[in-house]
């Protein structure tokens, strides 16, 4: 499985590049680009979290061609943004970006990517949405694989680091913190996805048909997925230890989302890696 299934988020039907064009023009540059020019080279990666340098693009005017080693795997056409899931996930890019043509662009870094979500914040659930659907559809070929269910449970889920964890319990307001008892279950598949939680204290299962894909600790989300997208939940999870989670509703999400960007970025790049790690379980031998 390619993971630019996943990370062209023009092929997607949930892709509207009105919401991409108004996003870009809200803080991005305009940059012209000479034929034969690079944007960015396969496997570059910078250091530092949300790096000034590391920019997406969204193309105005031209083509350009996504090149791994030196075969032309994909074209990128005027309306489709790129480059931005390496920059969302801080890894390294996944292919080499030329102009195949004279371009006209609109360039993001993240420090203004963050500065566009508060204008924005429905950008940020476009682009969670489209990798919620690519993330269900892959939870789905996971659970019928013949993957070890320890393979998949060795991931640790994480979203927020310590400082900014404290920092959205003090823009979180009212919101009132739950505790759950070891073995008690905090979510069900199948069921409407009326909250999100933030784990504060202990560690939750996650299960896909009974069977543990995920182990989330402090500082992690869950259920975020049926929250974005109003669909029924796709997994269960239950308490492994005595936890104590942030319960947020979808009022109380886009709230965060436009007073606090960090809190949308951070959890585009923990939806970003948690679909990278299950693709991971289906194409490792």
């Amino acid at each position: 499985m390619d993971d630019l299934d996943f990370t062209k988020p023009s092929q997607s039907p949930i892709y509207e590049p009105a919401i991409a064009l108004t996003f870009f023009k809200s803080a991005g540059t305009n940059e012209s680009v000479a034929e034969g020019e690079t944007f960015f080279v396969e496997k570059q990666i910078r250091s530092g979290l949300f790096r000034k340098d590391d920019k997406m693009y969204l193309l105005v005017e031209g083509e350009v061609s996504l090149v791994i080693g030196k075969i032309v795997i994909d074209t990128v056409r005027p309306g489709e943004i790129f480059g931005e899931m390496a920059a969302i996930s801080e890894l390294p890019r996944s292919t080499t970006a030329v102009a195949k043509t004279a371009c006209r662009v609109l360039s993001m870094g993240m420090s203004r990517f963050q500065e566009a979500l508060r204008r924005m914040p429905e950008f940020a659930l476009m682009l969670m949405s489209i990798m919620i659907d690519r993330l269900r559809r892959t939870d789905a070929m996971l659970s019928m694989s013949d993957v070890p269910p320890n393979a998949a449970a060795r991931h640790e889920g994480r979203v927020f680091e310590p400082a900014v964890l404290a920092d959205l319990l003090r823009e979180a307001g009212d919101l009132v913190p739950r505790r759950f008892m070891p073995g008690k279950p905090i979510m069900t598949a199948g069921e409407t996805g009326l909250y999100m939680y933030v784990v504060l204290e202990g560690s939750v299962a996650v299960s896909v048909r009974d069977r543990v894909v995920e182990r989330i600790g402090p500082g992690g989300a869950l259920g975020e997925m049926a929250l974005i997208d109003n669909s029924p939940r796709a997994a269960s999870a239950v308490a492994e230890t005595s936890c104590t989670l942030l319960p947020i509703s979808r009022n109380d999400f886009l709230t965060l989302i436009k007073n606090k960007p960090s809190f949308g970025m951070f959890l585009l790049k923990t939806i970003a890696d948690r679909l990278r790690f299950v693709t991971s379980q289906i194409t490792s031998p």
